[in-house]
């Protein structure tokens, strides 16, 4: 029987041997993004005309105003817009982002309800994926909802519908947040749970999105202690990601990351030569740009906001100290100051404040993503300090992989380490290396560590062995295959595997030649069963 959910609100109306086939496009070298995607319109009549299996997503506006759409076409990030800014002259500032009152509904491919007309607002969210015309969006209800049936049923105001406008298959981030519900779900950590559906706003089709979970604290999402209104005291749970745009936060959420004072760390390429490389600028003439960490939880203090930073800081000291120099070092009591001791082992220093099953999942899932951003952004971590709570920093919630499994020019032959290595930043142009190499030490720190590698190593091999990697494949083909309507669909409203002005510079040689979804999702399939591959030679016991 179906699940119906109702409110009282009512609505106002071989990969880069074969990749894909299709002929390269010219790249351009100046950044896509300050160019605006060409869209090739279809009559509403033929998009109709083509029936499909997804469950629609209905989002109706309150207000009727002639303009009213502007609240998903225009807005970009504040500080996407003034980066397009600084090198576009005379560049009109779009407005930021704001909240829309909307009523949501959901109905089967039948038209059969499944979420009653429920009020919420939606505004687009998002970074540089909200400089294109599909933006993607996110839902907060006035009352917690279930969505079709994600995680369990959990009922949540927040949601969120991924555009999905540069990956061509539109499966990149269901198939890694499957995979990776898998590896931490089996450790009793959280991924967000996905479905793709089809979107209208004010009776427009719209498209196909991912709907997910937001990335927040909550007893169905990251369960770590929440405070009450206005708690000010250190006995909290705090959810972070390390974050290239952590400056952005308010003072309160976000802080720089010391690293062991910037101590150089040998990323692990699993040679024997040792290649030093360090996370933070040496000076100031590096071009490396500094990554921190913004405070996703809720804090009401500069006490909270000291507290956790001095934690995050030291623990990532104790893990150097352990690695590098073969010394343990353990906090204080109140956990703001470390010293030296003789007590217990370097390792056991780390598992004392670290929760190194789940790092151990989270460098899996990055290793076998290959995302180009591993460096700078959607690398979530939280650390709870409130009645129960572990008080390890953990790491979990992993996201944000449009830019992964080849999409980019990362592993594009599906070998080699990545993310223990050096990685290129990614202002470099379309192949290869960008304006400096860097790297995220978190993944970095312990990678020589053969008892951390041992525990990387059963982690991989339990997850091979109970069929993790064959059921997302099979996710991929069966979407390829029994979505391909839906699919079409889409792509006649958004025109943007040929037209693809506004990202092709960012995209992977046989990510460009990929001319159709179905194309796509073959050079995805081909990519990840070669990754797979070349770990499994690696890592399976």
């Amino acid at each position: 029987m179906k699940r119906i959910a109702r409110c009282m609100a009512l609505s106002l109306g071989t990969i880069m041997l074969i990749g894909c086939t299709a002929n390269s496009p010219s790249v351009s070298e100046q950044p896509a993004a300050t160019t605006q995607p060409t869209t090739v319109a279809t009559e509403p009549a033929t998009q109709a005309d083509i029936p499909t299996t997804l469950p629609v997503l209905s989002i109706e506006t309150k207000s009727t105003a002639d303009d009213v759409m502007k609240f998903v076409t225009e807005p970009v990030a504040r500080h996407v817009a003034e980066s397009i800014a600084s090198w576009t002259p005379n560049y009109k500032m779009p407005p930021e982002p704001y909240y829309e009152e909307c009523t949501v509904t959901v109905a089967d491919s039948d038209g059969e309800t499944l979420l009653a007309p429920c009020d919420a607002s939606v505004k687009v969210r998002g970074n540089w994926t909200t400089v294109y015309e599909k933006k993607p969006l996110r839902i907060k209800f006035d009352e917690k909802q279930s969505l079709l049936w994600l995680n369990d049923g959990a009922e949540q105001r927040s949601w969120l519908l991924l555009a999905e406008y540069k990956d061509a298959s539109m499966l990149r981030n269901r198939a890694a947040l499957s995979m990776s519900r898998e590896i931490l779900g089996a450790d009793g950590l959280y991924a967000a749970d996905s479905e793709l559906v089809q979107v209208e706003i004010n009776g427009e089709y719209y498209g196909m999105y991912l709907l997910t979970e937001q990335q927040q604290v909550s007893s169905h999402r990251v369960d770590i202690t929440e405070p009450e209104e206005g708690y000010t005291g250190t006995d909290i749970g705090y959810f972070l990601e390390f974050d290239g745009y952590y400056t952005n936060e308010d003072e309160l959420h976000g802080f720089p990351l010391d690293l062991a004072d910037n101590a150089p760390l040998a990323v692990y390429g699993g040679g024997t030569d040792e290649v030093f490389v360090q996370a933070l600028p040496k000076n100031s003439s590096d071009p490396v740009i500094p990554v921190g960490v913004s405070i996703k939880s809720t804090i009401n203090s500069q006490e909270q906001h000291d507290f956790i930073a001095g934690f995050v800081n030291n623990v990532y000291t104790i893990m150097y100290e352990a690695a590098y120099n073969d010394r343990a070092f353990v906090f204080n009591d109140s956990f703001t100051d470390i010293s030296e001791t003789t007590a217990i082992t370097p390792q056991q220093a780390v598992e004392q404040v670290v929760d190194v099953q789940s790092l151990a999942d989270m460098y899996i899932i990055s290793e076998l993503t290959c995302d180009a951003d591993i460096y700078w952004s959607s690398f979530f971590m939280d650390a709870d300090f409130g009645e129960g709570g572990n008080r390890k920093l953990t790491f979990e919630a992993p996201w944000d992989f449009d830019s992964a499994m080849g999409n980019k020019d990362r592993c594009i032959d599906g070998k080699g380490y990545y993310a223990s290595n050096n990685v290129p930043d990614v202002n470099g142009g379309v192949e290869g290396g960008g304006e400096y190499d860097t790297m995220n030490p978190w993944l970095v720190v312990l990678a020589h560590e053969d008892w951390y590698r041992d525990i990387v190593k059963s982690t991989w091999t339990r997850a091979y062995d109970s069929g993790v990697f064959e059921r997302t494949y099979q996710l991929i083909e069966n979407d390829k295959t029994t979505l391909e309507n839906d699919f079409a669909k889409n792509y006649q409203k958004w025109d943007n595997i040929r037209h693809n002005e506004a990202f092709v510079n960012e995209l992977s040689s046989p990510a460009r030649r990929c001319k159709t979804e179905a194309e796509a999702a073959d050079f995805l399939l081909e990519w990840l069963r070669s990754r797979v591959d070349f770990l499994n030679s690696e890592l399976h016991e």
